[in-house]
């Protein structure tokens, strides 16, 4: 819709085409329904590529602040949460009356629940043959997402198109997912369910301070998700439970020595969570008992606690899709196929992964705009 209403602006004849029985409907549901619509820290660095300086120009021209104006202009209300991140006051379906009232401004015309049965070249252009009729045009557009959420409407169809006309693809797969433990770490920690703590979590070059929370089959919580998109299956997660603070230092304390570690942490811990780790890594003695060696161990352990997740919960309650169309073959000013004159891939369908927090969506209004400017 940003791309579609970006075009019809300049005057283009634009058609936008769409399976779904209705628009916007990962919009909708972001949010917690308000629609987290941007982040006013978005940059290069929040976004995870092969290529990371691809996302650099089209976030240069379309930022934060240009889609937040058009927010405003609609008259929607809006706050930021915490870092950055900025929602509706109302609904997340103000944001999509607000890309249909662009569109419409620029006269795009539309096909909601149209399937598309095939995509073939056609004399300068492209011939796209669906339920509704043939269309043909001197341009196409993929927006069509990634994986994630199959209940909504996702699908490979990006992806495949892509492979037709000869553009590569970085292997998809889940990303800003909660992960899950394996069985002997469920059954230590199952019970925590809807227990959570401030944490630092990392994962290959991903390192983020927030919110972890247990769940019935394992990790969520926004450290754990964002974390999710640096992790690898068989590495493990590095876990500070006790962030800007020396475990050691707590746990050798003078005064303390009589108590056990699980009786001291729950100072600094949610008490279940302390007593259970404790239990789990045999540290139910005393601290009096316990010599310096034992003492460092357990407080290493506590700075650096390494979860080795069993897996994901897939694409069913990932947020977003790592990986796809590769950015090699496109322009990253134009986000045209560079082999392919007239064929331009945008939002997530592409090897551009957001941070949680509003990025994926700026991503979308600014590649769209930018593929929109082009056409």
């Amino acid at each position: 819709m940003m791309c579609a209403a970006t075009a019809g602006a300049r005057g283009r004849r634009v058609l936008l085409v769409d399976h779904a029985p209705v628009v916007g409907e990962k919009i909708r549901i972001s949010g917690g329904g308000r629609c987290n619509f941007t982040n006013l820290h978005c940059g290069p660095h929040n976004f995870i590529s092969r290529n990371p300086a691809f996302c650099r120009s089209a976030l240069a021209r379309y930022g934060p602040q240009d889609f937040l104006a058009l927010v405003e202009r609609h008259g929607i209300a809006w706050h930021e949460k915490k870092l950055g991140q900025l929602f509706c006051d109302g609904s997340a379906t103000q944001i999509i009356a607000l890309l249909q009232s662009e569109c419409d401004t620029g006269g795009v015309a539309w096909r909601i629940g149209c399937g598309i049965e095939r995509v073939d070249p056609f004399a300068s252009g492209y011939r796209v043959t669906t339920s509704q009729g043939v269309f043909t045009a001197s341009a196409l557009v993929i927006a069509t997402g990634g994986l994630s959420i199959p209940k909504i409407g996702a699908t490979p169809f990006g992806y495949r198109i892509a492979e037709q006309f000869g553009l590569a693809i970085v292997p998809p797969r889940a990303g800003l997912v909660p992960l899950t433990f394996d069985a002997a770490e469920l059954a230590r920690y199952g019970d925590l369910s809807g227990l959570s703590a401030d944490a630092i979590v990392s994962a290959g070059d991903g390192r983020f301070r927030e919110n972890l929370l247990f769940t019935h089959r394992g990790l969520s919580g926004p450290a754990i998700l964002q974390a999710s998109s640096y992790w690898l299956p068989g590495e493990p997660l590095h876990i500070d439970l006790l962030p800007d603070r020396d475990a050691f230092e707590i746990l050798s304390a003078t005064g303390l020595r009589d108590s056990t570690p699980a009786a001291v942490l729950a100072d600094h811990l949610p008490k279940r969570l302390a007593q259970q780790w404790c239990a789990a890594h045999d540290a139910t003695q005393p601290l009096k008992r316990m010599d310096a060696t034992a003492l460092r161990l357990l407080a290493s352990r506590l700075n650096d606690w390494q979860v080795r997740p069993g897996g994901s919960e897939g694409y069913r309650k990932a947020e977003v899709t790592l990986g796809g169309v590769d950015t090699a073959g496109l322009s990253s000013k134009t986000l045209e196929a560079r082999a392919v004159p007239g064929l331009y891939f945008i939002g997530e369908v592409l090897d551009v992964t957001g941070h949680l927090g509003g990025f994926n969506f700026q991503w979308a209004w600014a590649s769209g705009h930018a593929a929109g400017e082009a056409l």
